[in-house]
């Protein structure tokens, strides 16, 4: 775990980041350890260098101080429960390294309850054998180990991180370290360890010998003893020795006199005696390839060899050793498709572009760019494939010919718009031609707008409007009206000018809003019309007829009514009435500031056809002379004809002098317009 970090520090110096700043290698693991310590992601920490091995001191530091603090979790369960079986279950690698740090500190407590020495010789491994020392020394924070050639090396483990000032045994310049002969260096490129010769098959033992592995070196010892009337010689083989009873089976006598017969497993030596045969090593090799061979007296047996080999190595054809094991053979080799490299024990991989070999793993695994380098590969979306990535674009771009920047896609060339488009950034815009209006619902359809629905289609068209397809059209009433060159307003036909009426030689045409009126008018009896009758009545015309009495009709002479007058006026149907309107006037020939001795005053009334009080009369001076206007205060719905009989009443004196009367015939229409 921590060693492989400082392999790392002996390694590289100083890096280039970003913009030209000078990063080194401390300040990336720094950076690892801080995002370690507030337990993120070590794979997808934000990187401070481009530089390759910056990323990976980050990740591995990052890694180990989660690494540590797992492991130191292990730790504390075994000292404070004392087991570790029911507390971490589970396949993760948190769990399992959790759990093996328990274990390993549970077996080291368990030395030293025993008396055992705490630097064993148990190959455990290398983070296993650390915790189990430091638990067997009582959780101490120094380690001590002893090596063959009696050197004490000091180390301290501090968050996972193993430093060390100087090397272990042998230091060959340049900063780099080197272990005697049956020591190999550690990952760490200062400690060293030992070499385990008969693991590895480097050992020089006879077939019948044992491997035993010592520190720093190894000896060999015979599988089975000597046997009776033998001893063993310091260069590892059997000598007879004399004795009194040694008879042989083929009848030989010796020097006591025994006879003794002489077996095949037997021979002479100098003296005479009978001594054993150990076919082991007299023979050349006696059982087969992978089996070992155990004498016995009198004979010999095979057996199999149960030599377990360790990981990266396997046993060799005859089954006395282990080799190392090809991890690159095969036609992927252990890095599925990468470049392989064997090593003694193990492999490396030559990864392909895009991907980084991951040494816990051992095996290449995709770099993911987009999170690696975010905002700096793609204009807009990148996306992750194995071994590369691929730059995409939103809704509205095309990606453009670097495959990495985005174009503006002019949307306007598939014509996705019913009537007129606009090409705007990253988007388009539909419109509509006159008359028509752009669909709430899809936004690319215009539909035609009902110019008669709108709320002021109303007044569109003075009186009837009629929708078409992108525009509308007015029409007026069938008779008396025609539509105006603004093609909206009506108006009215005077049929009295364009001789389209029907009155007779002896009638007045009077135009009214859409038609005419035929008019007599007669004078009663002692009166008589002055002027004579027209053809065609205007609205300001006025048939007047004056009193003539016949003599001695003393009746007609009272009479105070002097005149008789007919007004013809056409009003239309009030669609907005807001204010009263002025529609007659009756003008007098008194003046407005009469003598006071005369003591006169004119009176305007209306006597006859004020149907619902809808006209009054009032009386006011214009330029010095009384006048009377008629007003219409409340609308009228036409069609409708009415007489508004008025009277104009000269008092003098309180007594009414003389009256004229005036008829005005109303013709209202039945439209506004």
């Amino acid at each position: 775990m921590g060693p492989g970090i400082v392999i790392l520090f002996s390694l590289f110096g100083v890096l280039n980041g970003q913009g030209g700043k000078q990063i080194s290698i401390d300040e990336c693991c720094k950076d690892g350890r801080v995002r370690g310590i507030d337990n993120q992601d070590c794979t997808a920490i934000p990187l401070i260098s481009e530089s390759t091995t910056c990323r990976i001191v980050q990740e591995q530091c990052c890694a180990a101080v989660l690494e540590d603090n797992i492991c130191t979790s292990g730790i504390n369960m075994a000292k404070e429960q004392g087991v570790c079986d029911t507390q971490f279950t589970g396949s993760t690698c948190e769990t399992k390294t959790a759990k093996m740090c328990c274990d390993c500190c549970l077996l080291g407590r368990a030395a030293r309850e025993h008396g055992l020495t705490c630097d064993h010789s148990l190959s455990l491994g290398y983070q296993c054998g650390l915790v189990s020392r430091a638990c067997c020394d009582d959780g101490a924070p120094d380690v001590e180990t002893s090596n063959s050639l009696g050197k004490r090396i000091n180390s301290k483990t501090r968050e996972g991180l193993m430093v060390e000032a100087k090397c272990a045994q042998e230091c060959v310049g340049n900063s780099t370290c080197a272990c005697f002969k049956g020591y190999k260096l550690k990952p760490d490129g200062k400690n060293c360890e030992d070499i385990n010769e008969c693991l590895l098959g480097a050992s020089n033992c006879r077939g019948g010998e044992h491997c035993i592995n010592t520190v720093g070196s190894f000896r060999c010892q015979r599988e089975v003893s000597c046997g009776t009337g033998y001893e063993l010689t310091d260069s590892n083989n059997c000598k007879g020795q004399r004795s009194q009873h040694n008879a042989s089976y083929r009848g030989k006598r010796n020097k006591e006199g025994s006879i003794c017969m002489i077996h095949d497993s037997y021979i002479h030596d100098k003296l005479d005696l009978s001594v054993h045969i150990n076919e082991c090593l007299a023979q050349t090799e006696p059982c087969r390839p992978g089996q070992l061979c155990m004498n016995t007296m009198g004979s010999f047996t095979c057996q199999r060899n149960s030599i377990n080999c360790g990981r990266g190595y396997h046993l060799n054809d005859g089954g006395n050793r282990c080799v190392d094991i090809d991890e690159c053979k095969g036609p992927d080799g252990a890095c599925a498709g990468h470049g392989c490299i064997n090593l003694v024990g193990s492999f490396r991989c030559e990864c392909k572009a895009g991907f980084i070999f991951n040494s816990i793993s051992r095996v290449c695994e995709d770099i993911n760019e987009c999170r690696h380098y975010p905002g700096r590969l793609c204009a807009h979306k990148c996306e992750n494939v194995l071994g590369s990535y691929k730059c995409s674009c939103t809704q509205g771009f095309k990606l453009a010919s670097d495959g990495r920047n985005c174009d503006d896609l002019n949307e306007c060339e598939s014509s996705p718009c019913s009537q007129e488009c606009a090409n705007v950034y990253g988007s388009y815009q539909c419109y509509c031609r006159r008359g028509y209006q752009l669909s709430d619902i899809d936004g690319i359809n215009c539909e035609d707008i009902d110019e008669c629905a709108l709320p002021t289609g109303g007044h569109i068209c003075s009186y009837r409007c009629n929708n078409t397809p992108g525009s509308f059209y007015c029409t007026c009433p069938a008779s008396g009206y025609t539509l105006a060159p603004n093609g909206r307003s009506c108006q009215d036909v005077d049929e009295c000018v364009t001789g389209t009426h029907t009155c007779s030689v002896t009638e007045s045409c009077f135009n009214v809003q859409g038609g005419f009126r035929c008019l007599s008018f007669e004078c009663p009896t002692n009166y008589r019309q002055a002027g004579e009758i027209r053809a065609r009545v205007e609205r300001s015309d006025t048939i007047r007829c004056v009193k003539s009495c016949q003599p001695n009709d003393i009746g007609c002479v009272l009479d105070p009514v002097h005149s008789i007058s007919h007004t013809v006026i056409s009003l239309p149907t009030f669609r907005e009435f807001t204010k009263p309107e002025e529609i007659v006037f009756l003008r007098t020939m008194s003046p407005a500031h009469s003598s006071p001795q005369l003591s006169s005053d004119i009176v305007f009334d209306i006597l006859e056809g004020n149907v619902q009080n809808s006209f009054d009369i009032v009386k006011r001076q214009e330029h010095g002379m009384i006048v009377g206007v008629v007003r219409q205060v409340k609308p009228l719905i036409g069609s409708l004809n009415m007489v508004l009989k008025l009277a104009m009443n000269y008092v003098t004196s309180g007594v009414v002098s003389h009256r004229n009367i005036v008829n005005v015939h109303i013709f209202v229409s039945e439209f506004w317009f």
